[in-house]
C-alpha cells in the first residue's frame, strides 16, 4: 500500500468516524467519507486487542492491504475509508476475506460501475446497470 493511500493520522480517522456513514457484515465494518482534497483513495484499518494476538491481528492487517491494493483500480477515487476488524474474520482465509471486503466496498458503493473480476477461476461481470435493471423485471 503505497504511502498516498494511507490514513494514518488519528485526527483524520476520528474525522471519519464522525462525519461519515458506515455499513457492515458479519466479519468487517467499513467508514467512509467522500474527501474531494486527495485524488485517490486513503484506507484506514482499525483492529482491536479483542480480536486475537498480536500476530493474528496484524496478518489480517497485512491481508486487507494486499486484498484494497489488488483493487485498486475497481476502487472510485476521493473517498476515506476505515475498515474495522471484528472477531470471525480470524477464521477467514484470504479468499473469504477477499468476498467479504469487495461485499463491504458495494454495500458503500465504492466500486466503480463497471468492473470485471476474477474469483476462484472464474470470470465475472458485475454491472450496477444491469442489475437493477434484472431486479425490476
Amino acid at each position: 500500500m503505497q504511502k498516498e493511500n494511507r490514513l494514518q493520522k488519528n485526527e483524520y480517522f476520528q474525522v471519519v468516524f464522525k462525519k461519515g456513514e458506515s455499513t457492515a457484515n458479519r466479519q468487517l465494518a467499513i467508514y467512509f467519507l467522500k474527501n474531494e482534497e486527495v485524488s485517490s483513495f486513503r484506507l484506514g484499518i482499525s483492529v482491536s486487542k479483542k480480536v486475537g494476538r498480536a500476530v493474528e491481528r496484524n496478518r489480517l492487517k497485512r491481508q486487507l492491504k494486499e486484498i484494497v491494493r489488488s483493487h485498486k483500480e475497481e476502487i472510485q477515487p476521493g473517498y476515506d475509508f476505515i475498515l474495522i476488524v471484528r472477531k470471525p474474520a480470524v477464521d477467514m482465509d484470504y479468499h473469504e476475506l477477499d468476498g467479504s471486503v469487495l461485499h463491504l466496498l458495494r454495500r458503500a458503493r465504492l466500486l466503480k460501475p463497471t468492473i470485471k473480476r476474477v474469483h476462484k477461476k472464474e470470470t465475472r461481470t458485475y454491472d450496477r446497470k444491469q442489475a437493477v435493471e434484472e431486479k425490476t423485471e
